[in-house]
Order: structure tokens, then C-alpha cells, then sequence
């Protein structure tokens, strides 16, 4: 009996260390119940709808109780939005059993925003890329002059920045666009492949080449476009804009090839971009 006792101690205290070396997470509903400051109570809990985004905002939240980092925050009011993207659509459900379910949903997403405006006011100050972004894509002009002040340095090296910075020039420098956008693909990691960066960045070239009037840039970055399956022009639409000779397309395509295999492989480098419209 006492040696039954010590193996399932021994098993016990096995199981616990365990848990702590692998770290096993708790759940959502535990952190809420250890941690007043996340203010789970806001966020409808007992709701069935929105359980996914809910969970993601609560982690995220977590995330800044322990770090107080401004990417942190900038995570949270990324996974608020979320949040409140499935609140409002939830909201207009009508609910078989409860009225009040209903009601407090719309309560949830009011609670939702003024989250949002207390983390973007603690982020006023922020000197991070991404931050000084986020802020700049809600009005905010200081952030924008701080923002544009880091071209060229090391801070905006990445696929992200790189296309942030490009969205600035959009309306502003064709061919600077042009150029940030591709160096944007030189920096690609497979980080940002997985999350689709070069999809994006793909469709506004072959859009952006269009509106300069590169024909034959255009039409590769379309052809790009159509190897990952994105939603570009039909091949019926494509032969209606770009009239080129068989032996164009041929030679195009090639070039489109070539630069497909390197986006896949994160070797995408500029110099395969030849200025087309002149040596084809």
C-alpha cells in the first residue's frame, strides 16, 4: 500500500514537472479567472459565437500584460478588430433561446472599441515601423512624418515595411513604387510566404506596371500572378490588353517562370527583371 502511494506520488509530481518543461498553456478561461486586468468580462464569454477571435484577443491581451510591448499592442488591437468583425455580423443574428444574448453582443462590440482607443492612445508615442504605420493608416500625421524618416534604414528591411512604405508612394511615384515593391520581394521569408505577402505585393505590380504603361512588365507579373492561383485577368483579358506576337509571349513567359520559382524559393532578386519594354 505505502509503495502504491509513492508510485502515484512518483506519477504525480512526474505529470507536474512535465507540464512545466513543455509548457503547457492554460486556457483562456483560466487566465481570465487569474487576471482581472485582461477584462474578460467585456467580452461576452458565455457566447458560443466569435469563440476562435475571442480566445486570440484574450491571448493577445495576456501577451501585453507580461511584455507591455507597443508590437504587442499593436497584435491586440489587430485581434480586436478581428473580434469586432464577428461581433458586428454575430449582433445581427436573432437568438432562438436568449433576447439578452443578443444585447449583450452588442454590448461586447462597444466595449470593443473603446479597448481600441485606450491601447491606440498609449501607443501615441511609439517610435516602432510598424507601429508609427498603424498609426498613420488611422490619421495620424506626426506618425507618418516618422514613419517616412526611417526609408532607407534598417528598420523598414522587411517584406511588411517595405510594402507599407510602398503604399505611401502609390499615388505619388509610379516608378518608386515600382522599385519598393520589388526589393519587398527580395526580402521575403518564408514567414511572410506563409502569410501570403507575396500574393499582395504580386497583384500590385502587375497593377501598378499596368497604370505606368509597362506593357510587358504588366503582363509577367499577371502570369506570376496566375502560377499562384490569384485572381488576375482572364487569358481573354490578357490577349485584349497586351497584343503581343507569339514569340513575345513565348519569351515572357519564361520570364515569368523564372521569376515564379524564385518567389517560391525566397531568391527573388531584382536584376531578373530586365527593363522588358526595350529588350524584347
Amino acid at each position: 500500500m505505502f509503495l502504491t502511494i509513492q508510485r502515484l506520488s512518483f506519477l504525480t509530481l512526474s505529470t507536474l514537472l512535465l507540464s512545466a518543461c513543455f509548457g503547457v498553456k492554460p486556457t483562456t478561461e483560466q487566465l481570465c479567472e487569474d487576471h482581472e486586468a485582461l477584462q474578460c468580462s467585456q467580452l461576452n464569454m458565455r457566447d458560443g459565437q466569435c469563440r476562435y477571435q475571442r480566445d486570440s484577443l484574450i491571448l493577445s491581451r495576456f501577451d501585453v500584460l507580461k511584455n507591455n510591448s507597443d508590437l504587442d499592442k499593436l497584435k491586440t488591437i489587430k485581434a480586436t478588430h478581428e473580434y469586432q468583425i464577428c461581433l458586428t455580423s454575430a449582433a445581427q443574428i436573432e437568438p432562438i433561446t436568449a433576447k439578452e444574448i443578443k444585447s449583450k453582443r452588442s454590448e461586447a462590440l462597444l466595449h470593443s472599441y473603446d479597448a481600441i482607443d485606450a491601447l491606440s492612445l498609449e501607443l501615441q508615442h511609439s517610435k516602432e515601423p510598424k507601429v508609427l504605420f498603424y498609426l498613420w493608416t488611422t490619421g495620424d500625421k506626426n506618425a507618418l512624418r516618422e514613419f517616412l524618416q526611417l526609408e532607407g534604414s534598417k528598420a523598414l528591411e522587411s517584406t511588411e515595411m517595405q510594402y507599407a512604405l510602398a503604399t505611401f508612394y502609390t499615388q505619388r511615384d509610379g516608378k518608386k513604387t515600382i522599385s519598393i515593391l520589388n526589393h519587398s520581394l527580395e526580402l521575403l521569408t518564408e514567414q511572410d510566404y506563409k502569410d501570403g505577402r507575396h500574393a499582395i505585393i504580386i497583384k500590385s505590380l502587375a497593377s501598378i506596371n499596368h497604370k505606368e504603361n509597362n506593357k510587358k512588365l504588366a503582363y509577367v507579373w499577371a502570369l506570376v500572378g496566375k502560377e499562384f492561383k490569384l485572381k488576375v485577368a482572364s487569358e481573354k483579358q490578357l490577349n485584349l490588353l497586351y497584343q503581343f506576337s507569339d514569340a513575345e509571349k513565348t519569351q515572357l513567359k519564361l520570364t515569368s517562370d523564372v521569376i515564379k520559382e524564385n518567389i517560391d524559393n525566397q531568391t527573388f532578386r531584382s536584376s531578373l527583371l530586365p527593363n522588358l519594354d526595350k529588350t524584347i
